[in-house]
């Protein structure tokens, strides 16, 4: 399995360990509902250091990215960040990601772990027409999120950049006990938040990391592992690539609509989405609660008037709201608020009931 460069520091602080997309990641510390409550409550870090990063530099860097991904990225200015998605010629999913305007003609991409060499081949391949220069520095960049409502005490006591004015979606460049890091005000749990990029080796990367851990005891947040930042973002309905998104839907039927801007130049998808769009979807993912007891959990059928039609992509019960939620496909026609349907578990059909999204928002 490969290893992060925190990857010591899991152990020292004695995490439970699991494969995951082939990385030997951190599951959980002193447990997945301790750790959620943390993050909703008082604040959580989590080592990110698998997910992909993608650089972009040259005189067409920004054409390049703009036939890529699904947002206008011409709208970014250095210092700003995107959420789009890496689309297929039907315009579904390759990936979601992130795209940070670094400085003209200079953008990063940030991808997920499962697909970063998917990704990378994908995007040098329907690039190569552009002046542009792609590279792969996944392998160099640690990554560290600092979230929930302390996130900005405690990251601010490690950095000499001044978080308080930065705002979400956006990011700066400074020091990060003393190494050169990007800072974002991103998150992936539905809470205040950042994300540290930065370039070590393995020893001062795993010291970061404690060193974080120890100083957010004063501020009662925890390091937290892959199982609490599944179920945040489930709370918070930010979709997981494999799971809510993949290569057979689109961005339309995802829900995913505001990243979808058909009125700027061409990118790959462009034509499929804007006749869907035109059209109408069929199906559309949405947000659901179990009326009955039970919990649904991914890839359990979904039955809409009494016949099978799609699967949990995403379920459980969550900690914070203390409900049994997740997402699935629906006909559009059954997809309004308050519609019901049955979930399949374990052989017994429980009833459904579509909610509005995101089940959690924090307070502002």
């Amino acid at each position: 399995m490969k290893k992060t460069k925190i990857n010591a520091a899991h152990y020292f602080l004695k995490a439970k360990m699991v494969e995951f997309c082939g990385w030997d990641l951190p599951i959980q510390y002193s447990g997945v509902n301790t750790e959620h409550m943390a993050v909703r409550t008082t604040g959580g870090l989590f080592d990110v250091s698998h997910m992909g990063e993608i650089w972009f530099q040259g005189r067409e860097a920004l054409q390049a990215v703009q036939y890529l991904v699904s947002n206008d990225v011409s709208k970014l200015q250095p210092g700003k960040i995107q959420y789009a998605g890496l689309l297929t010629e039907n315009g579904c999913f390759v990936d979601d990601l992130l795209v940070y305007m670094i400085r003209e003609n200079e953008y990063l991409l940030v991808v997920n772990a499962a697909n970063i060499d998917k990704d990378f081949q994908w995007m040098k391949k329907h690039t190569a027409h552009f002046d542009v220069r792609v590279e792969n520095r996944s392998e160099e960049y640690s990554q560290i999120a600092v979230q929930g409502p302390v996130a900005e005490m405690l990251v601010q006591e490690f950095t000499d950049i001044d978080l308080k004015p930065m705002g979400y979606y956006h990011f700066a460049q400074g020091r990060v006990q003393g190494m050169d890091a990007i800072v974002s005000r991103t998150g992936y749990t539905g809470e205040d938040g950042f994300e540290i990029y930065f370039r070590s080796d393995a020893a001062s990367a795993s010291k970061l990391f404690l060193a974080l851990a120890e100083k957010g005891e004063k501020y009662d947040a925890l390091p937290a592992g892959l199982g609490a930042r599944d179920t945040l973002r489930l709370e918070a309905k930010m979709a997981l690539y494999g799971n809510d998104i993949d290569d057979q839907h689109t961005v339309l039927e995802a829900d995913l609509g505001w990243i979808l801007k058909l009125s700027k130049e061409p990118f790959i998808g462009r034509d499929v989405l804007a006749k869907q769009k035109a059209e109408g979807v069929r199906r559309i993912l949405v947000g659901f609660e179990l009326v009955d007891k039970g919990i649904a959990r991914h890839g359990y059928p979904v039955f809409v008037q009494g016949k099978e039609f799609a699967a949990v992509t995403s379920g459980t019960f969550v900690p914070f709201l203390k409900k049994s939620i997740g997402m699935t496909y629906l006909p559009v026609e059954h997809s309004a608020i308050d519609s019901e349907f049955q979930v399949d578990i374990r052989g017994k059909l429980v009833t459904a009931k579509v909610v509005k999204t995101p089940f959690y928002k924090r307070i502002k």
